[in-house]
């Protein structure tokens, strides 16, 4: 079975390098990315609107903010990492709980960036944790904006344990 292509803005080589800075993230080797910032805040149930947001490199350039709304159940603690290429014109941000699948209901969610647009957005409904794999949501359930990886109303299932976005400094700034 092939892997998800996950949702790309632009095509051609853009696409192409956003995927392969997203395998070089996911390595982690020193010369392709500087070290990835990595912090833990919890996801609160009680359906009302929650924000959590980091900024990364130099000067704080690029920032992700997720926010969302949840039921049922207690706070969950999850993780953001964000990175950067070496020459700080790719930025990281992935959202996700560490133990795999969340157990609350969401309402809504969003992950926006800011400094950057995004190139690859994808949201998963199971995060992998010891023998399981993500699960990628139905590409109906979500959108790809240049800033934002969001639900669709109506159409998103509740599950979500995942984000994943890679962005590229506007061009003004190359």
């Amino acid at each position: 079975m092939a892997a998800p292509s996950g949702r790309r803005i632009g095509g051609g080589s853009a696409s192409l390098w956003a995927a392969l800075l997203l395998a070089a993230v996911a390595l982690r080797p020193a010369e392709a990315v500087s070290e990835p910032i990595t912090v833990a805040f919890d996801v609160r149930p009680g359906g009302v609107e929650h924000s959590f947001s980091h900024s990364a490199g130099p000067g704080d350039k690029y920032t992700c903010v997720f926010t969302y709304a949840s039921q049922g159940g207690t706070n969950e603690q999850w993780q953001m990492s964000l990175g950067t290429s070496e020459d700080h014109q790719h930025f990281t941000c992935t959202i996700w709980r560490p133990q795999g699948k969340s157990y609350l209901y969401f309402t809504q969610f969003k992950a926006e960036v800011q400094g950057a647009e995004i190139e690859y957005g994808m949201a998963y409904s199971q995060a992998a944790f010891e023998r399981e794999s993500d699960v990628p949501l139905k590409n109906e359930e979500f959108e790809v904006t240049k800033t934002t990886v969001a639900h669709r109303p109506g159409a998103f299932k509740a599950e979500l344990s995942k984000l994943v976005i890679v962005a590229k400094a506007p061009r003004g700034e190359l």
